[in-house]
């Protein structure tokens, strides 16, 4: 399924934004593809600037990839709680907590992008392993509907958007 195909119905206007970030891309191919597109950009950036913060109050780079890292855990649990069928309605989370309590700054880019490897892994298995029925299913999330395939583009359009931040503000 591609982007375009995902019926605006299936995300909330706060999402769109990423869905939008993501382009008219195919949901499992560029899930792979824009794993290495960001560690091969991460690792172009110049050391000096891992740590560097372009306003007061404002996340590092270390920051923002473990921020992604952590969304993406999230919003893959609830696909698959939706998969699942289960219609518990499922909370959001504050960023700038969980920001606030990582340890990001201290870790090697070098294992933030392990990490991070990882995490996207187990999403792209995690999405492989679901039928067509399982992707059009729709839950609550964060107080709106969302459809299990539009968490995959909201994925990859949420690290897209991160991505572009790097290249406007830090570097």
């Amino acid at each position: 399924m591609k982007t375009e195909q995902l019926p605006v119905s299936e995300y909330s206007i706060f999402n769109a934004t990423y869905i939008k970030a993501a382009g008219n891309v195919e949901m499992i191919e560029e899930l792979e593809i824009c794993l290495h597109d960001f560690i091969r950009f991460v690792q172009d950036i110049p050391l000096d600037k891992f740590d560097y913060r372009y306003a007061e109050g404002k996340w590092t780079i270390k920051d923002i990839i473990q921020h992604i890292i952590d969304t993406e855990r999230i919003f893959a649990y609830r696909a698959l709680r939706i998969s699942r069928n289960d219609q518990t309605p499922l909370p959001g989370f504050e960023e700038n907590d969980y920001v606030a309590n990582t340890d990001a700054n201290s870790r090697s880019i070098q294992d933030l992008l392990a990490e991070f490897s990882a995490v996207r892994y187990t999403t792209l298995f995690l999405f492989k392993s679901f039928s067509e029925e399982q992707l059009a299913r729709i839950g609550v999330a964060s107080n709106n509907q969302i459809s299990v395939r539009a968490i995959s583009f909201i994925i990859i359009g949420h690290q897209k958007h991160h991505q572009k931040v790097f290249q406007e503000r830090y570097l």
